[in-house]
């Protein structure tokens, strides 16, 4: 949220160019293969590799299998490249294999003598496998194998490096071989459509099958997983398996998973279209308000922010009371107490620009639910808003939230506010997260600001600040699966309270009309009309206070009228 707002980053076709690489087709390994990388997994550091510039460490979390990963930073004049000299066999045909996560990564091979391959991926918050082929000439013994980043941009992770093919004769990790059993398998959260399941992670494995019944219905990377598509009030037996190349283990011991009783839940006692507004814990230049002041424009109120703790995954609050002019934690309390009576929600919100909640596994899942929830039952909020501009896990984010509606139940609201960018593409980290909890998810207020140009669902490309960037972009999550009651325009409250992308509230205004009736559009102009649409949201109740209550006493009204 601005000003504790990043912007996002813009690409020029020059660099776009540069990251158009052609992908190489995988081929196939035979049972006599071997995996020719050396300390392929990074369990031994960074022994047998070699990173330009000082850019790679090992790091024990995230990883894909094992216990430790690659983690290499680019820098502005370096890519982070790390690289390893593997013997290979002239005349013979090898598969090469990475799994990646984190920002631009790229796997490749020089030196085979024939023709030089390599494959890349955009900025992933999973893991993600990289696999190509390649061919080596008459007289080559050994490749040189790579990953690297792009200039400048985020580092990324590289684990489980494999050049499978004929044994070069210089020795690598042994071959893999079927992973064991999982174990420890539980049923971590309930709704009336789903059921939440985690287990111990397996060495050696690189995916999971979950069985329903009997039946697989699910493949995952991570331990962890939510089976959704239930019935109501109905018991179902869980089993899993864990998966490498070598092929898949036995099924784990079975659990009973029995969904809830159908309600309400996803905030549905809000108002059909509701007003979201960030209540500042700080003052940095806008307006001081205690949660009295807010306006009773807002129904949900977003208390910005909750702060990471040195406990993974867990979160604190702390309110700032020298800097909000005395105010009380009874008082604080007692005004959440108001706008419940008012009808009104209050979330605490995690993360904020500099926000760096870490949830990239169980236990730190665990953790945030456990904290959050702590939270609510100590001020009195209804549930969290999700603001982490640097980056989420899907899986175990997902994870959290289910666990954390376990404990809260129905009544629980679940807020996020990705910036334009994460809610591009139904692939992106943010979106799958919110595809994943639709069924306890209350509202996505994406960010229409500090954004620059984007691509709108027809596929042309919209600059910020008009009616058409509003409603081409809310476009790609009304028709990529999320409910149009899930579907919020965040924008900022004024020009103080953005780096870019401030709109008058009449072009707010106009572009709730054109998503919920049709009427004045801009150039774009939506298939279909979505009545059901949830509202706007606005960085925040302060800067909306110090322009005097403008966008508020205009788009809250009009939010509030609409069909």
């Amino acid at each position: 949220m601005s000003p504790l707002r990043r912007s996002t980053r813009l690409w020029s076709s020059a660099v776009t160019a540069a990251l158009a690489l052609s992908l190489a087709g995988a081929g196939q390994a035979s049972a006599a293969d071997v995996n020719n990388a050396k300390n392929a997994g990074f369990e031994s550091g960074l022994s047998n590799w070699t990173c330009s510039a000082g850019s790679g460490t090992t790091v024990s979390s995230p990883v894909h299998g094992g216990s430790a990963a690659l983690k290499a930073a680019p820098a502005g004049q370096d890519d982070a490249q790390c690289a390893q000299t593997v013997a290979v066999k002239p005349n013979s045909t090898y598969s090469l294999s990475a799994w990646v996560q984190g920002g631009y990564a790229f796997l490749g091979v020089t030196g085979t003598g024939t023709t030089d391959v390599s494959t890349w991926t955009p900025d992933s918050s999973s893991w993600k496998q990289l696999t190509t082929s390649f061919t080596t000439g008459a007289a080559t013994t050994s490749v040189t194998v790579y990953t690297h980043g792009w200039y400048g941009q985020a580092a990324y992770y590289a684990d489980d490096v494999s050049v499978l093919g004929p044994d070069g004769g210089g020795g690598g990790d042994p071959a893999p071989t079927v992973p064991a059993t999982p174990s420890g398998l539980a049923v971590s959260g309930t709704t009336s459509s789903s059921v939440s399941l985690s287990w111990t992670a397996v060495s050696g494995a690189t995916g999971y099958n979950v069985y329903r019944n009997g039946t697989k219905v699910t493949a995952v990377t991570g331990a962890s997983a939510t089976v959704t598509g239930l019935a109501a009030a109905t018991s179902y037996s869980f089993q899993v398996t864990a998966t490498n190349s070598a092929g898949e283990s036995a099924k784990s011991a079975a659990v009973t998973g029995t969904t809830a009783t159908s309600g309400t839940g996803g905030g549905t006692s809000l108002p059909k279209h509701a007003v979201t507004g960030y209540w500042q814990n700080f003052n940095n230049g806008a307006t001081v308000q205690k949660l009295s002041d807010v306006s009773a424009q807002y129904d949900i109120i977003a208390v910005a922010f909750a702060d990471a703790t040195s406990t993974p995954g867990a979160v604190s609050f702390t309110l700032d009371s020298a800097g909000l002019g005395g105010y009380t934690v009874d008082q604080f309390k007692a005004d959440i107490a108001a706008k419940h009576a008012a009808g009104k929600k209050v979330v605490v919100s995690v993360g904020g620009q500099n926000g760096t909640v870490s949830v990239s596994d169980s236990a730190s899942a665990t953790n945030f639910a456990n904290s959050v929830y702590s939270l609510m039952q100590t001020y009195g909020f209804d549930g969290v808003d999700i603001d982490l501009e640097n980056g989420l896990n899907p899986t175990y984010m997902s994870q959290a939230l289910r666990s954390l509606s376990a404990k809260a139940g129905a009544s629980l609201v679940i807020t996020m506010a990705p910036q334009t960018i994460d809610m591009q593409s139904t692939s992106a980290g943010y979106f799958q997260t919110a595809l994943n909890v639709k069924d306890i998810l209350t509202v996505v207020n994406t960010q229409y600001y500090n954004s620059g140009s984007m691509l709108g669902c027809d596929g042309k490309v919209y600059s910020q600040g008009s009616v058409d960037f509003l409603t081409a972009l809310a476009c790609i999550q009304l028709e990529g699966g999320l409910s149009p009651s899930q579907v919020g325009l965040g924008l900022p409250a004024s020009t103080s309270a953005a780096g870019s992308g401030y709109v008058s509230p009449t072009v707010v205004n106009n572009a709730l009309d054109c998503l919920t009736k049709g009427t004045n559009c801009g150039s774009f102009k939506p298939s279909k009309t979505y009545p059901d649409l949830r509202g706007a949201m606005t960085w925040s109740t302060n800067w909306d206070a110090a322009a005097g209550g403008s966008w508020s006493g205009s788009v809250g009204p009009h939010v509030h009228a609409l069909p």
